[in-house]
């Protein structure tokens, strides 16, 4: 069986392996607080965004990063 191949030669900018468990823990307060607003706030209720309890320029991945065509094989896997 073959590996699989990134089609475009882009990938992040990091020595983190995943950022998942933050983004996890975001949404659980995201979610909490929303459904304590909600009991409050019944008739009235409009939701928020989550951007309000996270920011992606906080997370450890810090952007992408464009290898072009002279990309390490290696670096083309997934």
């Amino acid at each position: 069986m073959s590996h699989s191949k990134r089609k475009t030669p882009i990938t992040a900018m990091t020595t983190a392996v995943s950022e998942a468990w933050k983004k996890a823990k975001w949404h659980r307060r995201h979610r909490r607080e929303e459904r304590a607003r909600l009991k409050v706030e019944a008739e009235g209720y409009v939701p928020r965004s989550h951007r309000e309890h996270s920011s992606p320029w906080t997370m450890e991945k810090d952007g992408k990063l464009y290898l072009g065509s002279e990309a390490d094989p290696k670096e083309m896997r997934k």
